[in-house]
């Protein structure tokens, strides 16, 4: 057992003054610890929260100019770059991530390596590879389908390999060359096809989806969270809060992209797109917050120059864009907890798992202090 002394605790359920005691990978008490921990640390002045939940990564990426470079390395490779991956976002207080699309069973072997302690990392939570139809946005490394059946049978593919969500792919993409950003790819029919699969082992659902006609698509298929969803406009959003569809905006995704440009080795064709979506996104945005659509954080990390160690820079992002401090912390705990069908992460609370970061700053004050954590535990072991 150890006990973080002498901090103000700050997450979804208010800011209170008061000890945690952490013991075998959970949160023993909050308030009323032993006075003979078997070890400590010394928080106080500054502030303990919950460990970040990302709900959209790549772990098969790493923030290079052209993803599609990677097009054909080795499995052991791909390896490597997880690896290291999750630990740069372990290091940046990220303790759970959400893979919405790698090669193979990349990030699944990874989830189960995390799990077994072989590899340190965040929690992973992962979708095997997403389903796309035939030529679709991120065709070479998804699971090909087209119809109904062969729609299915991708889903079952995933389910076999033990796959947390479904990802799929609603709409084109921006680092697709040839895919056309906002256009439907999978039909509405093949959504729902997607959803009753998965559903019928309890399994949710992510959808890629930039346009409006393909994320409308989504919501009324019973989508349980649409990524990026660039184009949004208010009748969506609202379609969305009906349903209690999440919304994960992935900000950091498009900036990358945009502030680094071609100069950077971008491909120009994305940069085109990423400059395009940019202005309508912001505007997704705000007819997001106006409907009341649930927001979950994610970052779509391993994309142009959207590296993991940066993960924390997406609750700044989302404040500049109209969400407050708490409601920037609820969507990188509490929300992406609930997305991922997590009740035992985001919070500190007695039970939780040990999940925790240690701060200089209150995050209710100063968004940007979740960049430099002074502490990280993971798992009621401390990684930094």
């Amino acid at each position: 057992m150890f006990v973080i002394r002498g901090g103000t605790v700050v997450d979804a359920d208010g800011t209170r003054e008061a000890d945690v005691a952490v013991e075998d990978g959970r949160i023993a008490a909050v308030g009323d610890v032993p006075d003979d921990p078997d070890d400590e640390i010394d928080a106080t002045g500054r502030f303990v929260a919950p460990g970040l939940v990302d709900a959209h990564v790549h772990v098969m990426m790493d923030g290079r100019a052209d993803p599609g470079e990677i097009d054909g390395d080795s499995d052991a490779t791909l390896a490597y770059r997880a690896t290291a991956n999750l630990r740069n976002a372990l290091d940046a207080g990220v303790t759970t991530v959400r893979d919405l699309g790698s090669a193979g069973t990349l990030a699944l072997d990874a989830r189960d390596a995390v799990a077994a302690g072989t590899l340190d990392g965040p929690q992973v939570v992962a979708c095997g590879q997403g389903v796309v139809m035939t030529g679709g946005h991120g065709h070479w490394f998804g699971r090909e389908a087209d119809g109904v059946p062969e729609v299915k049978k991708a889903v079952r593919k995933q389910l076999k390999r033990g796959a947390d969500v479904v990802k799929c792919m609603a709409t084109g993409g921006v680092l697709t060359e040839g895919a056309l950003t906002g256009m439907p790819e999978l039909d509405e029919e093949e959504l729902e096809t997607v959803v009753e699969t998965a559903g019928a082992k309890r399994v949710p659902t992510a959808a890629h989806a930039h346009g409006t006609e393909g994320i409308k698509n989504a919501v009324r298929a019973g989508i349980s969270s649409v990524e990026h969803g660039t184009f949004m406009d208010r009748e969506a959003t609202e379609l969305m809060a009906d349903r209690g569809t999440y919304w994960v905006p992935t900000a950091k995704a498009l900036y990358g992209i945009v502030e680094a440009g071609t100069e950077a080795g971008i491909p120009e064709f994305a940069v085109e797109k990423a400059e395009e979506a940019k202005e309508a996104w912001e505007d997704a945005f705000e007819y997001a917050l106006d409907a009341g659509v649930p927001i979950a954080m994610g970052t779509d990390a391993g994309t142009p120059f959207n590296f993991f160690a940066d993960i924390p820079e997406e609750l700044e992002l989302m404040v500049n864009h109209g969400l407050s401090e708490r409601q920037a912390l609820e969507a990188a705990t509490v929300n992406a907890a609930d997305l991922l069908g997590l009740d035992d992460v985001g919070t500190v609370s007695e039970g939780a798992r040990a999940d925790l970061v240690v701060l200089d700053e209150n995050p209710l004050d100063d968004v940007t202090t979740w960049q430099s954590p002074t502490r990280v535990v993971c798992r009621g072991t401390t990684v930094r």
